[in-house]
């Protein structure tokens, strides 16, 4: 009797530790996600906004002209910007698509609510091929969006398409996942090569590991893949 009720419950365990170890998995997993989501907001500490505010720390721009930010979404970013530069003039540039919920409207609304609407101008367009003339504009900002330009498959063609509408001697700062070597390689390549597309001065600062992001958010698919280009062309 012992042996048989021993492998009836070997028999019950292979039959449904599989299904049992799927949901303690999918627990967890939904539970870090739901934690990742609520650091990211306003009630959790905001990280999305403090991660977002990095780009304007490391951009060294006196702040007269016009400035690009692209993939604006609903415009945070390009209204920080004009906010922090009221003689410049920002140009929000977004596909918009239905992959996320933005709008070139909510970004008009947006801006408007921050009183800087006069200043501040939207335009649909792929990051991958930008409506401007070389070196139309004086700076040029990104956070968090050239990996998921869909129409480029060489992510570091983006980054020179960004670098194409800044004028000679402008400055820029783009955050992304330039740690992420599936996308960028070496970042020391990276920054070579930006050179080559005709930068003066180019930088990079590590983001993904700063005080304030916690360590559960920085592993390699959230957080921890996260860095800065920032210089001058």
């Amino acid at each position: 009797m012992f042996g048989g009720l021993t492998l009836l419950f070997i028999g019950l365990s292979l039959v449904f530790a599989p299904l049992f170890i799927g949901v303690v998995l999918c627990s967890l997993s939904l539970g870090y996600f739901a934690y990742a989501r609520f650091k990211l907001s306003p009630r959790g500490g905001d990280l999305q906004a403090r991660i977002r505010e990095l780009v304007l720390d490391r951009f060294e721009w006196e702040g007269s002209g016009k400035a690009i930010d692209i993939g604006c979404g609903n415009a945070p970013l390009a209204i920080a910007l004009a906010i922090r530069f009221p003689s410049a003039h920002v140009v929000g540039v977004d596909y918009w698509s239905g992959k996320w919920n933005y709008s070139m409207r909510a970004c008009e609304k947006n801006a408007a609510s921050e009183g800087v609407s006069s200043r501040v101008s939207f335009q649909k367009a792929s990051a991958s091929a930008l409506p401007f003339e070389d070196g139309y504009f004086d700076a040029a900002v990104s956070n968090l969006v050239f990996h998921e330009v869909s129409d480029a498959k060489d992510k570091r063609q983006v980054v020179r398409e960004a670098l194409r509408v800044v004028k000679k001697g402008g400055k820029f700062a783009f955050q992304d996942l330039f740690l992420e070597k599936r996308i960028y390689g070496e970042v020391s390549e990276l920054l070579d090569e930006i050179k080559r597309f005709g930068v003066q001065d180019v930088q990079f600062l590590d983001t993904s590991h700063l005080e304030f992001i916690p360590r559960a958010l920085r592993l390699k698919f959230m957080l921890g893949a996260i860095g800065i280009i920032s210089g001058t062309k």
